[in-house]
């Protein structure tokens, strides 16, 4: 195999990659020994076809396709490693030459790894982020356990703003039933907006064991287009109506809900725990702020093929995490109206973002020397051991060499962003004007 690199604009460059006439001839005939036993031509027996009668017939060109795909990926995978140049896409690659007896010639256009012009990087200036946890904020948290624990409660009364209403249904349009328009023993939260239009609020002030008709519109934009846009009736029974009922904020609800005995522990607790969120979430917002100012202080150029490639990896992440809750991007299309095309949009400044705030955190660390050790990529090691409930050599095995660089140059990047962090400065931040200062 021979290489050759030319360099195009903007960081892409096009990899001209030559691979032996021999090796080309070993695919073809892998290609013809794999379909053999699909080719049928009479006076042959199925399987016994010889492979120039199959070229004679179909042209020398039917094996072509095969014999591309397998050498491809192979001898990319080999350029990749001959390459000087780090590349950072995904390859569009392009048959060149293809004909038995000579060298088989393609051509992948591939980004390549931009330079970084890197800016300030040290005492950078950025608002300080206020963590002191208020009275509010732990009294929020406190009425929030309390929602948590509340119980539903059959009530005498007419449906209220806030209520259940357990119903039976069925909805018609032009006085047909409807499918999917038909439910019993319903729990309706009323005030949830979940059903159509306003079908909630027509319950309101009615009793248990009444019969409502319910007329509303179902919107323009409905996902059954027979149903969009159409008035429907719907004939409700209410059979029970539940009412909120929330525990009283005492030392008897603390010991239910916590390890205190006492309210006054407990908010002690909800404090001391909101005050470690709001340190780890004002750390957070400052690495994120300071790695900002730098990409805005630096220079890079940034190819488009570059982002089309986190663009994908995003979403196909996106996708694993969807498969593990039991859902397929199919169906999350289907439910969320998105398409596959503009879930890759929507994930394209965040891919930049991506790209630029790794870019600078290389160059910071390339600066300043910052490099993974022994020690942390052992530390790193013993726990996705934890995580994924394996031995730390099992773990080293499966990743090889090619991991534990990888693991070893993100490690050096997560230093270099405590570096930017730690050097950063803070400043208050400019009070807010009230409405009648403004």
């Amino acid at each position: 195999m021979s290489l050759q690199v030319e360099k195009l604009e903007k960081n892409m460059a096009k990899l001209t990659i030559e691979v032996p006439a021999e090796e080309l001839e070993a695919a073809i005939e892998k290609a013809y020994q794999k379909n053999k036993g699909k080719i049928q031509i009479p006076g042959f027996r199925k399987g016994k076809v010889p492979r120039k009668m199959i070229e004679q017939m179909y042209g020398k060109e039917f094996f072509y396709e095969d014999a591309a795909n397998e050498l491809i990926p192979d001898a990319y995978e080999k350029a990749v490693e001959e390459c000087t140049e780090t590349i950072v896409s995904s390859p569009k690659v392009d048959v060149s030459q293809i004909e038995a007896g000579k060298p088989f010639i393609f051509t992948a256009e591939v980004a390549l790894k931009p330079e970084v012009a890197l800016g300030k990087y040290k005492g950078v200036e950025v608002e300080k982020i206020d963590t002191a946890v208020t009275d509010e904020e732990v009294e929020a948290d406190l009425n929030q356990q309390r929602e948590n624990n509340s119980r539903m409660v059959t009530v005498e009364r007419a449906v209220e703003d806030g209520d259940v209403a357990v119903i039976d249904f069925e909805g018609f349009v032009d006085g047909v039933a409807f499918e999917g328009g038909k439910g019993e023993n319903y729990s309706l939260a009323i005030g949830s907006h979940s059903f159509i239009d306003n079908f909630e609020d027509q319950l309101i002030g009615r009793n248990a064991g009444e019969d409502v008709e319910v007329n509303v519109t179902f919107p323009a934009e409905y996902q059954a287009s027979e149903l969009a846009g159409k008035p429907a009736l719907f004939k409700v029974s209410i059979k029970e109506v539940k009412e909120k009922q929330l525990p009283e904020l005492d030392d008897e609800f603390a010991s239910e809900v916590s390890d205190f005995e006492t309210m006054a522990e407990y908010k002690e607790d909800i404090s001391r725990k909101l005050a470690e969120k709001k340190e780890q979430d004002a750390k957070n917002a400052k690495e994120d702020a300071v790695i900002e100012a730098i990409i805005e202080d630096s220079q890079m150029e940034i190819p488009d093929a570059m982002v089309a490639t986190q663009q994908r990896q995003m979403v196909d992440d996106f996708a694993q995490r969807l498969q593990m809750q039991g859902m397929n991007m199919d169906m999350y299309c289907q439910y969320t109206g998105q398409t596959p095309a503009a879930m890759m949009e929507s994930v394209k400044p965040q891919a930049l973002k991506r790209i630029q705030s790794r870019l600078v955190l290389e160059a910071v660390a390339a600066a300043e020397k910052i490099e993974a050790s022994e020690e942390d990529f052992e530390k790193e090691i013993q726990k996705m051991a934890e995580s994924y409930k394996m031995e730390a050599d099992k773990v080293k095995e499966i990743m090889g060499e090619a991991g534990r660089k990888q693991i070893m140059e993100d490690l050096a990047v997560s230093k270099a962003a405590d570096f930017v962090r730690e050097n950063a400065k803070e400043k208050k931040a400019k009070a807010k004007k009230t409405k009648g200062e403004e």
